[in-house]
């Protein structure tokens, strides 16, 4: 059978076949790498510059210049109007002028509710832009009103499912009368404007008031009862509210998070009509340590004007478990205080002892659930003896005699059943407070010292022996160090310590 040579593609620009060491590939076509250019300018071009239209190469700028928009705003800058097509780059030697009349090109139609909402023809990746959820033509994407093109940050979605800028959507769906998008020197706008147009397009605004749904008993908003919505919703006290009704319920003063103070009334209070009504009252409250607010009046007097009052709220006794551990009284957000993740009265929250008003540096907790200062905690639960309390004396709480102790073992408690979690040194248990750990084994943090020298050890300069105890770092060089020359004493003696 007679040889068939493979075929190759042919390069568009000069019809010529394309090897693999010389192509170039652009929009699906293979070229010579001298035809890879400019079909205009003819610059040669890469991958980043490359457009292709209709099997014919152009640079970006040319590619604008021939086949993108035309007018005002496009070509030669935002203030001049530019028609240019690169005719002046091409040359008239063999140039062949088609005398068909030109004609719209045809736009493939989309089926009904998929293409570009202005045309109804398809939209393909390359000329998309995103509106309202659907793709629209580059060239379609303009204002329904002045047809000033639009891009994603000067559209706006009409009611109408078309586009506007952002003069002609307020002109045509914004709010009208005195002080609204004239200033308020305009009277109504449909003056100056198309009065049917501005009638006719601009939307029904509908105003419902959600307090007037009502809501199924303690669901609703605990002010007017009716239902809350998510737009609207204001929580306190694990409630949602309505946000016009989350107001002081004395004053009326519009409250947030920050100065909203729940009562124990179950309502709402700014700080400052809390402090009136629940907080302390006489001389040296609310209106400054030289001025008397109750004016004279008896606490019988002070609560015959107020049906609410009550100055103490530790009689509001809380569920068990839930109140204040001192007094079990409820406690609220304006005067609480934490600790051992419980809630106290602020007034209750002192010593135990000493009732010395406490605060979240002052106060310890003790084993016996209470609260102590640092003096009372280190006298009832501190240890005891000499080196203790208040002064470097033997201190003894019971009255007994207590034993001193020269040795630095312990010679009291049990003794551990296992070796293995026994101190490695004296035998007797370890326990976690006094741990020490080394390789061997555990030990207690007093017998945690040098075997030879006694000194205290920690995890930094101990040293495990063969033998099973621990040495600083001297002795276990002369224990079980090198010997020789150079070694122990310097490297000009001979040591065989």
């Amino acid at each position: 059978m007679p040889f068939k040579p493979v075929e190759n593609p042919k390069c568009p620009k000069c019809s010529k076949s394309v090897y693999a060491a010389e192509e170039r590939v652009a929009g699906g076509y293979k070229y010579h790498k001298s035809c890879f250019k400019c079909g205009m300018c003819q610059k040669f071009l890469d991958s980043t510059n490359c457009a292709e239209h209709e099997s014919e190469l152009y640079c970006k700028n040319c590619h604008g210049r021939k086949y993108g928009p035309k007018g005002y705003g496009f070509g030669g800058g935002a203030g001049c109007l530019s028609m240019d097509t690169g005719a002046h780059l091409q040359g008239d030697e063999d140039m062949v002028t088609s005398k068909a009349p030109l004609l719209p090109k045809a736009i493939a139609k989309a089926p009904e509710g998929e293409g570009c909402p202005r045309c109804g023809g398809y939209v393909y990746a390359a000329e998309q832009m995103l509106a309202r959820g659907r793709g629209w033509h580059r060239i379609c994407f303009r204002c329904g009103n002045c047809q000033r093109w639009l891009d994603s940050t000067s559209h706006c979605d009409g009611p109408d499912g078309s586009v506007y800028c952002r003069a002609c959507y307020a002109q045509r769906f914004g709010p009208r009368g005195i002080g609204h998008a004239g200033g308020l020197f305009l009277g109504l706008m449909s003056d100056a404007l198309d009065l049917e147009w501005q009638s006719d397009a601009a939307p029904k605004t509908c105003i419902i008031d959600t307090t007037s749904i009502k809501a199924p008993p303690g669901q609703g908003c605990p002010r007017c009862g009716g239902v809350v919505f998510a737009a609207e919703e204001v929580l306190a006290r694990g409630r949602p509210w309505h946000r016009k009704c989350f107001k002081c319920k004395d004053c009326t003063k519009t409250l947030d998070s920050i100065i909203a103070c729940d009562g124990p009334d179950r309502d709402v209070y700014c700080k400052t009509c809390y402090g009136k009504k629940w907080g302390p009252h006489g001389y040296g409250f609310a209106c400054g340590s030289g001025f008397l607010q109750t004016d004279g009046l008896t606490e019988d007097e002070i609560s015959a004007s107020r049906p609410f009052y009550n100055p103490d709220t530790t009689s509001i006794k809380a569920p068990p478990g839930q109140g204040c551990p001192r007094c079990g009284g409820m406690v609220f957000a304006a005067e609480q205080q934490l600790a051992k993740g419980t809630m106290w009265h602020k007034k209750c929250f002192n010593c135990a002892e000493c009732h010395r008003p406490l605060d979240s540096v002052l106060a310890c907790d003790g084993p016996d659930k209470e609260v102590h200062c640092k003096a009372c905690y280190g006298k009832l639960f501190g240890p005891k003896g000499f080196g203790f309390g208040h002064a470097p004396t033997l201190v003894s709480v019971d009255g007994s005699t207590p034993q001193i102790c020269s040795d630095a073992k312990p010679n009291s408690g049990p003794k551990a059943k296992d070796p293995r979690l026994g101190c490695r040194r004296c035998g007797y248990a370890v326990f976690a407070a006094e741990q020490m750990i080394s390789k061997n084994g555990l030990w207690h943090r007093r017998c945690f010292s040098c075997a030879d020298c006694s000194r205290s050890l920690d995890s930094t300069n101990m040293n495990d022996a063969p033998n099973g105890e621990i040495y600083c770092k001297g002795c276990y060089g002369r224990n079980f160090g090198p010997r020789g020359v150079g070694f122990g004493m310097g490297a000009g003696a001979l040591t065989m310590a």
